[in-house]
């Protein structure tokens, strides 16, 4: 409606002015006419008043005349139309070629395109470098699905296909470091079917008003005998406040954040601790370091992401646990954070609303 209202002003005002530069034509060149025929014809002025018939002079101004309105009118149409039609025949023209499958098609700028018609460019092309961004993440995440996919699937087959050879022996041990793999596998899957889901909207929560400390501090004490083995310390600083949330999808996220410390931060203190600031339920997990590149910071929470890998932890991981971190606070309406510690490594924080 707004691009319509637009461009109809602009014909109308665009057409007003050919309309007024044409009667201004007219009565001009007649004021001249008939000024210069009373001046140098008499006979004109005695001639007969009931005679309507044309003088050869009226004849050529009239021609003259509507040949320079013509003109006038074509020339002024001629600019009009490829102030319109240019910018739509190249967004036509484009999506065209998008049509086709070719997504790094652009329309053209225009300079003395019409504002409505510029920004129709303006948008299309912002449109199609999107596309064209999707169609590269869906190209990057089935390979890196595949990638990560490829590992477990490779050990497992080898692994069965030993003790099919006889290779290994189908004792307790064998099953366990199967069944460990076959989990492992579990788990990336259901990262996967999370991720995907909170991208369409369509992550489901079971929410509650209750405190959370409880579950905060429950995650730490399953968590804190592998920290410890690695060489971290736990510190606990919560806060009773209840907010409206889903507790198990809170749990996993915390587990997500303690294996990423597990995974990529040096040995020492790790604090965990809960706040309400700015209107909001803050959960925080806080390392010494080594920190995370501010570049990185911004892309930490993307899919497939790996961050350095600290020597103990012996797995870069699958560069999903932090993605789900994000797709669990986006679910409940907050956001994910990453900065700079004070304890001088990273902060990662999730923030939810209190509602």
């Amino acid at each position: 409606m707004k691009l319509n209202a637009g461009i109809s002003r602009q014909i109308s005002l665009s057409m007003s002015l050919v309309a007024l530069g044409i009667i201004l034509l007219v009565q001009i060149s007649s004021y001249a006419l008939y000024s210069y025929l009373i001046r140098n014809s008499p006979e004109f002025m005695a001639g007969d008043p009931t005679d309507l018939t044309p003088t050869r002079e009226e004849v050529i101004w009239l021609v003259v005349t509507t040949f320079i309105s013509v003109v006038i009118a074509v020339l002024a149409a001629s600019k009009l139309s490829r102030r319109i039609l240019a910018p739509l025949n190249s967004v036509a023209e484009s999506l065209r070629q998008v049509a086709q499958g070719d997504l790094t098609a652009r329309a053209t700028k225009y300079d003395h395109a019409m504002g409505e018609a510029a920004q129709l460019v303006a948008d299309f092309n912002h449109m199609a470098e999107r596309l064209q961004n999707m169609e590269q993440e869906r190209v990057f995440w089935n390979a890196a699905i595949a990638h990560e996919l490829r590992t477990p699937v490779t050990i497992l087959r080898g692994r069965l296909q030993g003790i099919t050879d006889g290779v290994f022996v189908p004792d307790q041990a064998q099953f366990r470091n199967l069944l460990t793999h076959v989990e492992g596998l579990g788990r990336l899957i259901e990262d996967l079917r999370m991720v995907a889901l909170a991208e369409s909207g369509h992550l489901g929560l079971q929410k509650v008003r209750a405190s959370l400390a409880g579950e905060i501090e429950t995650v730490v004490q399953l968590a804190a005998p592998w920290l410890q083995v690695a060489g971290f310390s736990l510190e606990l600083d919560l806060t009773s406040q209840a907010v409206m949330s889903d507790p198990m999808r809170i749990r996993q996220a915390l587990l997500a954040l303690l294996e990423n410390v597990r995974k990529h931060a040096t040995p020492g203190l790790v604090r965990v601790s809960s706040v309400v600031a700015g209107g909001a339920y803050r959960l925080r997990v806080e390392d010494q370091g080594p920190g995370i590149d501010p570049a990185m910071a911004d892309r930490v929470f993307d899919a497939f992401q790996r961050g350095g890998q600290s020597p103990q932890s012996g797995s870069s991981g699958s560069g999903l646990g932090l993605a789900v971190v994000r797709a669990i606070a986006v679910a409940h309406g907050g956001e994910a954070l990453c900065r700079q510690s004070k304890l001088g490594g990273t902060l990662f924080e999730l923030k939810l609303p209190l509602g």
